[in-house]
């Protein structure tokens, strides 16, 4: 991890420098914080040193003289699951993260969300558990159904060996324990998204994350959930599924960025 806002600038000016040769037209980026359209300025960067005074956008378009596109790491992997993933076939769709966090964009009809969409700090439990990091928040989502959630939850039940993937493996090899705590925690997931079904409408619902392996022993217990508490018409109709880019949906993303910022 990076320490200071000038060892953050310095890292990416030397990735970009290895690629100037390549006829680049445009330069995206995809960061884990909210995003001022307006101002190219990172907005609460918890995981990075950004100063919220500071416009990344006009900095990185001075130092190379190209077009800049800045976008949340989240909305950018679900800019590539929509065109190039799971909801290419989709006109809307909602995308939750769940790794150590829970990050989160949307797409309504076919264009990409704006807003901050951190739909990890919904409230599902009024007074619930503390958030994650450096939010003060009680009972948001994030808390209930990460990787870091499912080990916390893990340790309890088995000790301080068993993390989130050794978890799931026991609920593949037919623990019922270790499935009851899955099922658990598609239940809180299917809340959260039970409350985005109902405000956006989606075709589509796609989770995506490194906890996303723990599969159907969340995504059935969530899929239940959004029946019971997806209006009528939305919860019949969304589908909830498995992102299909993995680890390539940000920089794919961030490349759809770029593209953008050459309009």
């Amino acid at each position: 991890p990076v320490r200071s806002q000038e060892e953050l600038l310095a890292g990416l000016d030397a990735s970009v420098e290895e690629l100037l040769g390549d006829d680049i037209a445009a330069l995206g980026f995809g960061i884990p914080s909210p995003v001022d359209q307006q101002t190219g300025r990172a907005l609460q960067g918890v995981n990075i040193p950004l100063g919220a005074d500071f416009d990344f956008r006009a900095r990185m378009a001075e130092r190379f003289g190209l077009p800049v596109g800045i976008e949340n790491d989240a909305n950018a992997a679900t800019y590539a699951e929509f065109h190039f993933g799971a909801g290419r076939e989709a006109r809307s769709m909602v995308m939750l993260t769940l790794g150590t966090g829970c990050g989160g964009g949307a797409v309504v009809d076919g264009q990409l969300f704006r807003g901050w969409a951190e739909f990890g700090h919904m409230v599902i439990v009024y007074d619930g558990l503390p958030c994650q990091v450096t939010c003060t928040g009680r009972g948001h989502l994030e808390p209930y159904v990460t990787g870091v959630a499912a080990t916390k939850l893990a340790q309890e039940a088995f000790g301080p060996a068993v993390d989130a993937h050794r978890l799931v493996r026991l609920a593949n090899e037919g623990d019922a324990l270790a499935r009851d705590i899955l099922a658990g925690i598609g239940g809180h997931l299917g809340a959260g998204i039970g409350s985005l079904v109902n405000i956006f409408n989606p075709e589509l619902v796609v989770i995506g994350g490194g906890f996303a392996a723990a599969g159907d022993f969340v995504l059935d217990p969530a899929r239940k959930i959004v029946r019971r508490e997806a209006l009528a018409h939305a919860g019949d109709r969304v589908r909830i599924v498995r992102a299909e880019l993995g680890t390539a949906a940000g920089l794919i993303g961030a490349g759809l960025v770029a593209f953008d910022a050459l309009e």
